[in-house]
């Protein structure tokens, strides 16, 4: 059977954090220095307002309200790999996976979040993207659509996965080896570098699929014992 992929965007595919630092500077006039008070209880770059800490609120609230009054905001992204995008589209029609990209993206000015976000993956070069806004837990989303796989940055988002699904996470991480990376992986959630990397293991998985032996040592080697 084909896998079926779930990607989270801001933070894997799309590049939200510099978009907020840069509303940032045109608002307040200068850059964000602060580092967030605990990674772990900030699930994302995005979820949590970048890295903006919690006795910044009224910074942080003020630049959320210029991002969702900015019409088509979300179209205005930079990928953070400029070929992750087409990569996940050419692997997924030599695969056959089935790809959803997932986000629980704020409404702004302009389209939808989801026609923002699809015109969005368009542009990067996937024709054709199933996109999914949701409110609620990522794990659910992951069970309803039986995913086989999530790639997120966010470690609640992974752990929502193991518990409410039978998806196996992964999760990206700047630094592999920092504290992050070790909690997660003794939760038994998959830690790489970069969506490249993700991509990497993805391919690997598809081409050894009816090889079960394989497929174990390649788990062991990403962190799934």
């Amino acid at each position: 059977m084909p896998l079926r992929i779930g990607f989270d965007l801001d933070g894997v595919l799309a590049d939200f954090a510099s978009a907020f630092h840069a509303t940032e500077v045109r608002l307040f006039g200068t850059e964000v220095t602060a580092a967030a008070d605990n990674e772990d209880e900030q699930p994302s770059a995005f979820e949590a307002g970048v890295s903006t800490p919690a006795r910044d609120r009224s910074r942080r609230d003020a630049i959320w309200r210029q991002i969702v009054a900015t019409e088509d905001f979300w179209t205005t992204l930079q990928p953070i790999d400029p070929a992750a995008v087409r990569r996940i589209h050419d692997l997924m029609l030599r695969h056959r996976w089935e790809v959803v990209f997932i986000t629980q993206r704020p409404a702004t000015g302009g389209d939808t979040v989801q026609r923002q976000t699809q015109r969005w993956l368009v542009a990067q070069g996937f024709d054709l993207p199933s996109v999914l806004v949701i409110a609620g837990s990522r794990g659910a989303a992951a069970g309803a659509l039986r995913l086989d796989y999530l790639v997120d940055d966010s470690v609640t988002n992974c752990l929502d996965a193991l518990s409410d699904s039978r998806a196996r996470p992964i999760l990206i991480v700047g630094a592999p080896e920092s504290p992050t990376a070790r909690r997660a992986r003794s939760l038994d959630i998959a830690v790489v570098g970069s969506v490249g990397e993700a991509l990497d293991s993805l391919a690997q998985i598809s081409n050894v699929s009816e090889k079960p032996g394989l497929v174990q040592r390649l788990a062991a080697a990403i962190g799934w014992q």
